[in-house]
């Protein structure tokens, strides 16, 4: 009898509980999908959240589809015999014609306003006697060239057309390494290609831009290719963050690494060259070096990241505001800066007369100087 009540006192309890858990299960103020969505924490499809978000599977078709109408092939032809440049171990991605007959080849491009204007690296069209940019709906338009800058491997064309689709654009300085990106061009003449990757690295200078260039570039792992020159790096919510420039390769296809122009700088320049003919450069006038352990412990400093103020240029802009041999710049505008390309595309983006506010390290002490830059 004692066992027999045991098990009738144990079915009771577990009937109870049941029934306290139906209850309790019907009666929950989430009872569909809506609810659900009402009471769940919310979500953004932005890969950048911040540290404690919930995290989504995020799709890259929204940020393609925004950004592939706005970007453009390019067909460029010379007259002038084709040049075999191949032995360069970071093509340009224009790819490699070979030699004899007229020159041409294809490349992207990306419309910067809606009345026409293309944005495209200066390499793909350079040279070119006819150029031809087909858009995304097939259509094609003679184009013209509004002006170049073979120091930043940019140039602004311009065609005959009207309510074209035009990218937002993102703030390149603040672009993360590790964030995902987009790169959307014409690889191999395959049109409205879009590869993704991350960004790899930020500042690169690669050299090669000859001259007295202004090397900043975006790394990222993206794939791009021949063809994919001028076409438009997006961050992922399909806003325009760089221009691809290069590839690091020893075939002249992608092996790993590509390179984009910041849309920061790139702005400047293409807003330089549409309002004036040209690029207005303003220049700080200091010669620099990267800072490094050695230089460091040299100047006495317990940093290592700075640019290093070598020398200034007589009566330059550096000079006549008070900035010093040995100086080690550390910002510029509050945008921290880490490299001598980072320096360079910084200051890259104000013209003549225009201030800007350099932090440095003197000795230890931190000093804020303002500089007005003077003409490049």
């Amino acid at each position: 009898m004692k066992n027999l009540f045991s098990l009738v006192f144990a079915g009771i309890i577990g009937g109870m509980i049941t029934l306290m858990g139906v209850y309790f299960l019907t009666t929950s103020p989430i009872k569909n999908a809506s609810d659900i969505e009402k009471y769940a924490q919310p979500v953004s499809n932005n890969l950048n959240l911040k540290p404690g978000s919930v995290a989504t599977v995020f799709d890259f078709a929204d940020a393609a589809e925004k950004a592939t109408p706005s970007v453009v092939h390019i067909t460029a032809t010379s007259g002038r015999n084709q040049q075999n440049n191949s032995g360069n171990p970071l093509d340009f991605l224009f790819g490699n014609p070979g030699e004899g007959g007229p020159r041409g080849g294809t490349g992207s491009g990306v419309i910067y306003s809606s009345d026409g204007y293309i944005i495209t690296n200066n390499h793909v069209i350079e040279d070119a006697d006819n150029i031809e940019v087909t858009l995304s709906n097939n259509r094609t338009y003679k184009a013209k060239v509004i002006g170049t800058e073979a120091q930043a491997d940019l140039a602004v064309l311009k065609i005959d057309a009207r309510q074209l689709p035009v990218l937002k654009k993102a703030d390149s300085d603040r672009a993360r390494i590790g964030e995902w990106v987009l790169a959307v061009g014409n690889p191999f003449d395959l049109n409205s290609t879009v590869t993704a990757g991350i960004i790899s690295a930020k500042g690169r200078d690669i050299g090669i831009i000859r001259g007295n260039s202004i090397e900043s570039f975006i790394q990222t792992d993206a794939a791009v290719n021949p063809g994919n020159s001028g076409g438009a790096l997006i961050d992922a919510q399909g806003r325009l963050l760089g221009i691809n420039t290069a590839i690091a390769t020893q075939t002249g296809s992608y092996s790993g690494y590509s390179f984009a122009i910041p849309v920061n700088f790139m702005e400047k320049i293409a807003q330089d060259i549409i309002e004036f003919g040209s690029y207005q450069r303003g220049l700080l006038g200091v010669y620099i070096r990267n800072l490094n352990n050695e230089l460091a412990d040299e100047l006495g400093l317990n940093i290592t990241q700075g640019v290093v103020v070598t020398n200034t240029v007589e009566s330059g802009a550096a000079e006549y505001a008070g900035i010093k041999k040995d100086d080690v710049i550390i910002k510029v505008n509050g945008i921290t800066v880490n490299s001598s390309p980072k320096l360079q595309e910084l200051v890259g983006t104000k013209r003549q007369g225009e201030k800007v506010n350099i932090t440095i390290n003197r000795g230890g002490k931190i000093k804020q100087i303002p500089v007005t830059l003077k003409k490049g």
